[in-house]
């Protein structure tokens, strides 16, 4: 038989009509088994499974309807086209209502019914390799997976929580570095669009006259070096999320134009006079006040309402109490150690930089560390430095004093901890700096560096 044979199920009570059907249909190489009444074909439908059913709508006993009914309840995979020699309008529209594939009404051209149950059976082709295609996007997507357990983030899980199934758009707002952009994908994946595109835009690293033609598209000819047609974000994102960051940067051009895509969904293209429809959840974010550009008039006040429907704010690092040992034992993995010194440097620290911060540091940290072991001294200067020396830094860069000193200013600093306990090592191995290595848990050249930088001399002859 040929490539694209097909299984057919032929219900007719007309029994010279039924048996024409079936020569025609296994004349053209199709595998076909046929059914004089209903009964008969429920009966074959539990032993096999069919590509299409060619059913006739008026039998005695079940009708072709209830048949339908019958086969679209017991979730086969078969497409069904009606059969009748009294069509009409209505009687089309209850069977495609109930799941029919197509209609037909008597007399009618043998190649044309097969033609149709070809049509039926590559849309049901096609249905089922969109489902497998979306079971294998939801296994190979990688999971987002947020990494906190501070009363505040509890506060954002919950949140995302509430927000995911609704379709309506979502504004994220919080410092940069905060992870906006996961809590976006955290959202579209809790979604009922999990298995559709998301599609991200930052506003803030497009030039302004680039931004339209990303969001809407353009025309071939529309403006100079558009030499082709070109299809907006909008469109790609259609039946999806569309992920706007830095929204605040949006020139005050484009937001009536985005307005109206959020309000009616329709959207046109850059030099084009057509306008288009789709179905796109937004999700917003920005380290700005929208508020107060709205009073600025730096942002249309009728778009912050559209897009504010839904509204998550993230907190600062800073605010996340004990959130960041979790994170950096995420960051760095099993296989590395980091010194309590450098943990308490950088709980101690106030990253202004957020999450995005942390993990430049962390991986400085990993390619200036040896033996797979972060020390304080492996971290970024402004991380690991002393409040005096901070301080001077401050009155460096400002012109004025720091500020007064707190009360924890007087305790004794980390890096002050960190040069006794060498001290006292070398001193317990006699100078020894290969034991003291070993015992400090460090390669000697850093031991060499930590010497240097604390200005450690030893007596002669020590090594």
């Amino acid at each position: 038989m040929s490539d694209g044979a097909m299984d057919l199920l032929i219900v007719e009570d007309d029994a010279d009509f039924r048996e024409t059907c079936t020569r025609w249909m296994t004349r053209k190489g199709h595998r076909v088994h046929d059914a004089a009444n209903a009964h008969d074909a429920i009966a074959l439908t539990e032993k096999r499974t069919f590509d299409v059913a060619i059913v006739d709508m008026n039998m005695p006993g079940m009708t072709g309807i209830e048949l339908l009914e019958r086969m679209k309840s017991a979730h086969l995979d078969t497409e069904v086209i009606i059969l009748t020699g009294q069509g009409t309008i209505e009687s089309a529209v209850n069977s495609m209502k109930l799941g029919a594939s197509d209609y037909l009404t008597k007399p009618f051209p043998l190649d044309e019914l097969e033609q149709r149950c070809r049509l039926a059976w590559e849309r049901c082709r096609l249905g089922k390799e969109n489902k497998q295609l979306k079971a294998i996007i939801r296994r190979t997507q990688p999971k987002v997976r947020i990494i906190g357990e501070s009363q505040s983030m509890r506060d954002v899980f919950r949140l995302i929580e509430r927000v995911a199934p609704t379709t309506k758009p979502v504004l994220i707002q919080g410092e940069s570095g905060t992870g906006k952009e996961l809590v976006a994908r955290a959202i579209q994946q809790k979604s009922e669009r999990a298995d559709k595109p998301f599609v991200t835009i930052n506003c803030a690293a497009l030039p302004e006259q680039l931004v339209e033609s990303e969001l809407f598209g353009h025309r071939k000819g529309s403006f100079t070096g558009a030499n082709e047609d070109h299809v907006g974000l909008f469109e790609v994102a259609d039946g999806g999320t569309l992920f706007i960051d830095e929204i605040g940067e949006l020139p005050g051009s484009l937001q009536p134009k985005l307005l109206r895509a959020l309000e009616d969904g329709s959207i046109r293209r850059v030099g084009s006079t057509r306008e288009r429809r789709v179905s796109v959840r937004l999700i917003a974010a920005t380290n700005r006040n929208l508020s107060d550009e709205v009073v600025t008039g730096n942002f249309r006040e009728d778009l912050f309402y559209r897009i504010n429907v839904m509204s998550l704010v993230l907190p600062p690092l800073r605010e996340r109490e004990g959130d960041i040992d979790l994170l950096l034992d995420h960051m760095v993995g099993k296989d590395w150690r980091i010194s309590e010194a450098a943990r308490q440097a950088m709980n101690a620290y106030h990253w202004p930089g957020n999450i995005r911060q942390l993990r430049n540091a962390v991986e400085r940290a990993q390619i200036l560390a040896d033996d797979n072991f972060i020390s304080a001294e492996d971290l970024p200067s402004e991380v690991h430095m002393t409040e005096g020396q901070a301080g001077a830094a401050a009155t460096a860069r400002n012109g004025s004093p720091a500020a007064e000193a707190s009360p924890i200013a007087a305790s004794p600093k980390l890096e002050d901890l960190e040069r006794a306990h060498i001290m006292q090592i070398l001193e317990r191995e006699h100078g020894n700096k290969a034991r003291a290595a070993r015992t400090l848990g460090i390669h000697r050249r850093k031991l060499y560096r930590l010497l240097e930088r604390y200005g450690i001399r030893q007596p002669a002859g020590e090594k």
